[in-house]
């Protein structure tokens, strides 16, 4: 099974998908670890979004194929590839029915204020989510770019509200 970690910024992705992995037989993809080990250290102060967002289709083009292997296997794939966006869902929907493979949204609906002050403190102690720096900045342009999931994509769906 393929299960997509959906949530906006702060929201506790990586928390949760750890959390699955220990009950679900599965191997979390972390998009936030690819970039930091992958990309980060080339990164300029002028790449923007579209900088990212190239590389992110990279690694998944890499994820994909892995996900073949381990549902070969037995084993789940969690994707915590943020899935900010109805498109790349969708994207990862269409795979899974292309291989005939389950899929389940995990969408965790955590409030702005909450989400904000968990990436204050997470900046601070660089505990064991933490991967890089999240500005205010970068959090304020998360909360209009991201995209909940509708009706339509929750069916079969868990909605997490913690």
């Amino acid at each position: 099974m393929i299960h997509l970690i959906v949530g906006n910024t702060g929201a506790g992705k990586t928390t949760y998908a750890t959390e699955l992995k220990s009950e679900n037989n599965g191997v979390v993809f972390s998009v936030d670890k690819w970039n930091k080990i992958l990309f980060l250290p080339d990164k300029k102060e002028s790449d923007g979004l579209a900088w990212f967002l190239e590389r992110i289709d990279r690694e998944e083009k890499i994820i994909v194929d892995l996900i073949l292997q381990l549902e070969n296997a037995g084993v789940d794939s969690i994707l915590d590839l943020g899935f900010s966006k109805k498109e790349h869902r969708q994207k990862f929907t269409a795979f899974a029915n292309e291989h005939n493979l389950k899929i389940k949204i995990h969408f965790l609906d955590i409030d702005s204020d909450t989400r904000l002050a968990r990436v204050m403190k997470r900046n601070q102690k660089q505990g064991a989510t933490y991967e890089f720096q999240v500005s205010k900045k970068n959090f304020d342009f998360m909360e209009e770019w991201f995209e909940i999931p509708d009706k339509e994509e929750m069916i079969d769906g868990v909605i997490i509200k913690k």
